[in-house]
């Protein structure tokens, strides 16, 4: 006997469960199916009344409804569309939700001038609602408009405070319009909503790198360079900074992981092999330049000055000399200058008396002893493959008179002036140009 009344009690028990079960958990496919058929019964009801009348309002307002709620975006887009262009006055028409509600389907459909239209419309009837400062501000984001986005996204924020994702949009928008310093507490409360938006820390740190806080963002960049979407990114800021900061082998490191990635934008990549390129210069690896800057020029023609630089290191590759003349360390330079002194007034006996460092050029003064003459001679050997201008022509010869030389020798990797080949004549100056300097440099031996 107690074996059955257990029995009925747990029959009693399962009915009650299921009973309860169906009302709550199990009655959710049930509430859809009703959601649905209520849609469908809004839909066919409003259908028919537009059938008797296209631009009836008590159509048109539960069709938008639903296909707004349902996120049918290009249905609901011609809804509004047609709602927006009815009399307000009827009262049965609600302007300011009707173009907010064109605004938010056109935005999802990407018609971009369109939602800024409805939206503009909206925002004039109610100023201060977050969703119509947020959504046009968003419009004018998309249309790179960041000037008018940024007072927009204020004000959402003004009135919604705890709204989320819109401190991300107001940093972004900052940061495109490069004021970098103000987005930068904008970006640190987006982070605070979303630490991993792999967007907002590149951009917070690539805006405190244009604020001259590189220092501060190297670290955020070192730590992206292996990520598959800012990795390259990172890498390109990183190899800049510190090449700004003289250290090169690292720059080199950054560039190299840069180019490893396989999906970065061509424009990015680009940047990375010119600037590689012009590391492996500074280090003498001119093979290595050579390449990259070869790639560039079959993939972009007319790169910055990459033409140029090929032609300047091509030649610098096939005469060492002129290569130690322009890239070496400031004490191979200096010795290769009095190699060319030498070989100048080889039947001569040259003694140095003085040597001058300055940023752009090396005075180096001598005395020269030949055989029926004697004098003092001051040469100065500017490293520069542009052209040298009439001022610094006049300032060495004013410096001729101070040590008391009396001929001067202005020697250059590139050029001379009209100015300055006009200013030295009638005085005691030569000018020797690029190709004067290759021809002596064959005939030295380092």
């Amino acid at each position: 006997m107690s074996y059955l009344i257990a029995g009925v009690i747990m029959i009693a028990l399962v009915a009650v469960l299921t009973l309860f079960m169906g009302k709550n958990g199990g009655g959710s496919t049930k509430d859809k199916k009703t959601s649905n058929r209520n849609k469908a019964q809004i839909i066919k009801e409003a259908n028919k009344k537009l059938a008797k009348n296209p631009h009836d309002p008590a159509g048109l307002i539960p069709l938008g409804d639903v296909y707004f709620s349902s996120q049918i975006w290009d249905k609901a887009y011609l809804i509004y569309n047609d709602l927006s262009k009815l009399d307000s006055k009827s009262g049965f028409v609600n302007l300011g939700e009707c173009f907010l509600r064109l605004g938010i389907s056109a935005l999802q459909l990407g018609k971009n001038p369109e939602a800024v239209q409805a939206l503009v419309s909206a925002y004039k009837i109610n100023s201060v609602s977050f969703e119509n400062n947020f959504y046009l501000g968003k419009a004018m984001f998309n249309q790179k408009l960041y000037e008018k986005s940024v007072p927009l996204f204020k004000k959402a924020i003004l009135a919604k405070p705890e709204s989320t994702g819109v401190y991300f949009l107001l940093a972004q928008s900052l940061y495109f319009a490069k004021k970098y310093r103000e987005c930068l507490s904008f970006f640190k409360k987006a982070l605070d909503e979303d630490p991993s938006n792999k967007e907002a820390l590149f951009n917070m740190s690539d805006a405190m790198f244009q604020e001259g806080r590189g220092d501060r963002a190297i670290k955020i960049f070192m730590h992206l360079r292996a990520d598959p979407v800012y990795g390259a990114r990172s890498c390109l800021r990183a190899g800049i900074f510190h090449t700004k900061i003289n250290d090169l082998n690292s720059a080199i490191q950054d560039y190299e992981i840069g180019l490893k990635h396989e999906n970065e934008p061509s424009d990015i990549r680009v940047e990375i092999e010119y600037n590689l390129a012009r590391c492996y210069f500074e280090k003498n690896q001119i093979a290595k330049g050579l390449a990259l800057l070869k790639a560039i020029r079959n993939s972009v023609q007319n790169y910055k000055d990459v033409n140029s630089l090929i032609n300047r290191y091509q030649e610098l590759s096939q005469n060492n000399n002129l290569q130690i003349y322009i890239s070496a360390n400031s004490n191979d330079f200096v010795t290769l200058c009095r190699k060319f002194i030498l070989t100048k007034y080889k039947n001569s006996n040259v003694k140095i008396q003085n040597i001058e460092n300055d940023s752009l050029y090396t005075d180096i003064l001598t005395e020269i002893f030949a055989a029926t003459w004697q004098d003092v001679v001051l040469f100065r050997f500017f490293r520069t493959t542009g052209s040298v201008g009439e001022i610094y022509i006049r300032e060495f010869h004013e410096h001729m008179s101070d040590v008391n030389a009396e001929r001067g020798f202005c020697v250059s990797a590139g050029i001379f002036s009209e100015e300055s080949k006009k200013y030295i004549e009638g005085r005691p100056i030569d000018l020797i140009e690029k190709t004067e300097l290759t021809k002596i440099l064959k005939q030295i031996s380092i």
